[in-house]
């Protein structure tokens, strides 16, 4: 039986053009939840014997996942693809563009440097109706569309950049078991979280553990926070004019969200350790409270990455569980997320890398990934049900229902405001400073950048 095996393992390898099959994960046509037929179609890019460099910042066990979803274009082309992690891609991948020698494609956690390589010339616009693809097959296609499209060294906005992988940040997190032993239930509007946040302490518990302590980075929590607040308050232009700074720092629809952030993190009542301690708790410390007991508090908004600090051996889904961090309901400004997410873009003309993007496009080279771990995709076109983790899949419901999607603002701010000016305006605000005040001194900052 098991030479039986081998011998049907080493005929898939061949027809898909591989030296083993142990090169792809899940074998073509067997698992009738992957979109096979989208694989299908790749064959017809005839690329054999051409090569691809790819350079990214994934590395050790990301490395492997993006690899794994490499294997099938390399399976249906026949072209030879090389990943490049580095853990200085940042830094690395404009001194290899302004010397000439970059790799093909390139991935880029932050728009902001892919744009700053697209207004010097260094990045290639990618296929005429890439734009137009995203607009109608991602959730919030637009947005998504917008956040690639960048101006070029001609003065004009042009498409750069191909989204994919996403991360999720507007969410709460909390323990199934506190809400359900105190008869809470999960808030569907803002108005209900504040509404739930005034009944638990009317019940004498604290709502909330918020920390902004990160080191040299005190502050950033508080950024999210505010962003989402600006996305729950104002449009998404009205957001785009604010990280551009087309919208002053000290515009009262700004101002208007910091206090917002302000009325969960300024009351004695609504946070672990009263509110002159939130700049002070390190963010990696300041979920612990929703696992005391009794509970030090019932909720905790942090990013998708926020488990890895949980303690060991908590399960998500049963020990712990998040919710979409809920828009008003008495505003017309639908279900906006905030997010993260990796960007691909061209550095050649090598039309491997537009076969490349062309494979981003297909459910499969998804599917692959979101069947393993640590991926999440807008892509409407996808099979949710192959996700591989159940936490995963629940974001990604989060992502397909957005009707906005937005970038982390001080990510795309320059960086002596997103990680300066900003950072520690909220560390200040925190500590009782007036938002007003806080949002005339990062504008400050900012006008000395002009």
């Amino acid at each position: 039986m098991k030479h039986m095996l081998y011998i049907s393992a080493a005929t898939l390898a061949l027809s898909a053009g591989l030296a083993s099959a142990q090169e792809l994960k899940f074998a073509p046509g067997e698992d009738a939840r992957f979109n096979w037929a989208s694989y299908e179609a790749l064959k017809s890019m005839d690329l054999n014997g051409q090569k691809l460099t790819v350079s990214g910042p994934w590395l050790s066990a990301d490395k492997d996942l993006v690899e794994s979803v490499i294997a099938y274009f390399e399976a249906a082309t026949g072209a030879d693809v090389q990943y490049a992690g580095s853990d200085s891609f940042e830094q690395q991948i404009v001194i290899d563009a302004e010397a000439g020698s970059p790799p093909d494609v390139a991935v880029f956690p932050q728009p902001g440097l892919a744009a700053d390589l697209a207004k010097k010339g260094l990045l290639k616009p990618l296929a005429a109706g890439t734009d137009a693809w995203l607009a109608e097959n991602y959730a919030a296609g637009q947005s998504w569309a917008d956040l690639g499209t960048y101006t070029g060294p001609d003065g004009a906005k042009h498409h750069y950049a191909f989204p994919f992988k996403a991360d999720v940040k507007s969410l709460v997190w909390f323990v199934p078991e506190n809400f359900e032993d105190a008869g809470y239930e999960v808030p569907a509007s803002m108005e209900d979280l504040k509404a739930l946040t005034e009944q638990i302490v009317a019940d004498g518990g604290t709502p909330w553990c918020i920390g902004l302590g990160s080191g040299g980075a005190t502050g950033w929590p508080a950024t999210d926070w505010v962003e989402d607040m600006m996305l729950r308050t104002q449009s998404p232009e009205d957001y785009d004019k604010w990280v551009s700074n087309a919208m002053a720092f000290d515009d009262p629809k700004v101002v208007g969200a910091i206090e917002e952030f302000g009325w969960f993190a300024r009351n004695d009542a609504f946070v672990q350790g009263g509110a002159g301690a939130v700049a002070t708790i390190d963010f990696r410390e300041s979920p612990l409270g929703l696992f005391a007991s009794p509970p030090q508090c019932y909720m905790h908004r942090q990013a998708s990455f926020i488990p890895s600090f949980f303690p060991e051996g908590t399960v998500i889904g049963q020990d712990a569980d998040f919710f979409y961090f809920p828009a008003y309901a008495g505003k017309d400004l639908g279900q906006p997320v905030l997010g993260a997410g990796t960007m691909f873009a061209k550095l050649t003309d090598n039309p491997a890398g537009d076969a490349f993007i062309s494979f981003l496009q297909s459910p499969i080279a998804h599917e692959i990934w979101m069947a393993q771990t640590g991926f999440i995709t807008p892509f409407k076109g996808v099979n949710t049900d192959v996700y591989g983790d159940p936490t995963l899949k629940k974001m990604g419901d989060i992502l397909l229902g957005a009707s906005t999607f937005r970038f982390d603002g001080s990510d795309l701010m320059p960086g002596a405001i997103g990680a300066g000016a900003f950072w520690t305006g909220m560390v200040d605000y925190a500590g009782g400073k007036p938002a007003a005040d806080v949002a005339a001194s990062i504008q400050s900052t900012w006008n000395t950048l002009k």
